[in-house]
């Protein structure tokens, strides 16, 4: 059992080391190991400026992307979120397809509605959100709205 479980985390490690290299070769054609459906985010750092680029789980609301600042329930939100907020200009890339959206941080019934969406699709965020409500913190839901492409 106990190989079993270090097999798994090696092969998740290495794979997440790994991964995010050729989605950004791919533009997003190869998948996790797991087939969660990733999206790569292409953001801007907001303290260096330079352009970083993440995979992250997602799900879409109509036309919009739907990410969850969850960080597995640390206590501080992940860097991506706080490079969102100081610069919502990104750009996204799943299945070979992408392009620029704009970031913005739901609130109010907007953002309960994702949540609760987001808790069916995957209820480990349920999880993480009492975790993170030990260190005082609430997981942000960020909708990217694709901008016009006239």
């Amino acid at each position: 059992m106990a190989a079993s479980k270090f097999g798994g985390w090696m092969a998740l490690n290495v794979a997440n080391k790994i991964d995010p290299y050729l989605m950004r070769a791919s533009r997003g054609l190869v998948k996790l190991p797991s087939g969660t459906p990733t999206v790569l985010l292409t953001h801007t750092g907001a303290k260096s400026g330079k352009e970083r680029t993440t995979p992250l789980v997602y799900f879409t609301d109509g036309e919009n992307v739907v990410l969850i600042a969850s960080q597995t329930g640390k206590p501080k939100h992940p860097a991506w979120f706080h490079n969102l907020k100081a610069n919502p200009g990104v750009e996204l890339w799943a299945g070979g397809r992408g392009g620029a959206y704009r970031a913005r941080e739901a609130e109010g019934e907007e953002r309960d509605r994702l949540w609760r969406l987001a808790a069916r699709l995957y209820p480990g965020y349920d999880d993480y959100q009492r975790r993170a409500d030990g260190a005082g913190r609430r997981i942000p839901v960020v909708v990217c709205e694709p901008v016009d492409r006239d």
